[in-house]
């Protein structure tokens, strides 16, 4: 079936009302983005709320699975780490004895609690979310408020910067994934952004690392024991009672006897620890946790990408009859 117009109109008539339907249809679209604008700051000022420093905070619970390795819990507040207490029990952490007794328990109880004599746990990922949820909100005033809100180029650009924002800001959320540089997602290398030892009581030891990451909008705590190399790259000879002349630990070792800690993803890699030596790790523990605050930030941030992603598709076909990208 054919569509035709009776009677013809000439071609530069029909141009011409051509043109002044799309100036029309761009004029009503960037009126309408002033409205869903705002509608998107309400559901930044909601994200923003869900990080702000409010107690009493998300007290999220700690458990291992299948295994009493790690048990505990954490206080989130905003978007640090204000309290915890952690029991740990790996096959290479040696027995705790507790000050002032001669009994050793075999697990490790760590407790850590914001004040001013200790540093806070920072989660770096949440700290950018909060920046660019921020600058997400300012960019949203600069194009209502400042006049150029019927220019199109000015709005596709906004756009453009409002959604690499958001698109950042669910990166964070989402965590490292296989195959990305760990770099691009702050305080994910953890052999550089573990919480210093200092901020545990009683003091981690210097080769426990306890790493604290979002993953999925879920916390995630890795418990890493750590073994110092030799300058050519092997690992040092034990100091701790490794050939015991009383025969069990060296038994033990030769006939492949007693706890041996499991295989990980990390074994034979080696990480510059802190920045003062090269270390390899022994045993590696990953326990998560959900967050339902973190959880209900995520689903809205990806909501509302998907939201500003369509808008400036519709900007631009009708600014270039396109729907890709340039």
């Amino acid at each position: 079936m054919s569509t035709w117009v009776y009677p013809p109109i000439p071609p530069d008539e029909l141009r011409k009302a051509e043109d002044e339907s799309l100036k029309l249809e761009l004029q009503w679209l960037l009126q309408t983005l002033q409205e869903s604008l705002g509608a998107l700051k309400e559901g930044l000022e909601e994200c923003a709320a869900l990080l702000a420093s409010k107690e009493p905070g998300s007290t999220l619970v700690l458990s291992s699975l299948r295994s009493e390795s790690v048990k505990g819990f954490v206080t989130r507040v905003g978007t640090k780490l204000v309290k915890g207490d952690i029991h740990l029990r790996l096959t290479t952490l040696p027995p705790n004895t507790p000050r002032g007794t001669t009994t050793s328990t075999p697990s490790t109880r760590l407790i850590f609690h914001s004040s001013s004599s200790s540093a806070d746990i920072i989660l770096p990922q949440l700290q950018a979310v909060r920046s660019l949820v921020n600058d997400s909100l300012d960019i949203i005033d600069v194009s209502r408020w400042t006049g150029q809100s019927t220019d199109s180029s000015f709005i596709s650009g906004q756009l453009k910067l409002l959604h690499d924002q958001l698109r950042e800001a669910k990166a964070c959320l989402k965590g490292p994934v296989p195959g990305i540089n760990l770099s691009s997602i702050p305080g994910a290398e953890w052999w550089t952004n573990s919480p210093d030892e200092n901020v545990f009581q009683p003091p981690l030891s210097e080769l426990v690392s306890l790493h604290f990451t979002i993953q999925d909008a879920n916390l995630v705590l890795t418990v890493r024991t750590l073994a110092p190399t030799s300058p050519g790259g092997t690992p040092s000879t034990p100091t701790e009672g490794a050939f015991s002349l009383s025969g069990l630990n060296l038994r033990t070792r030769l006939l492949g006897l007693g706890p041996k800690p499991p295989n990980h993803d990390e074994m034979g890699e080696i990480y510059e620890w802190r920045g003062r030596q090269d270390v390899t790790v022994r045993e590696k523990v990953r326990v998560e946790s959900g967050d339902p605050s973190l959880m209900s930030i995520a689903a809205k941030i990806s909501a509302l990408e998907h939201d500003v992603a369509r808008w400036r598709m519709n900007l631009r076909i009708i600014l270039t009859g396109s729907t890709e990208e340039d």
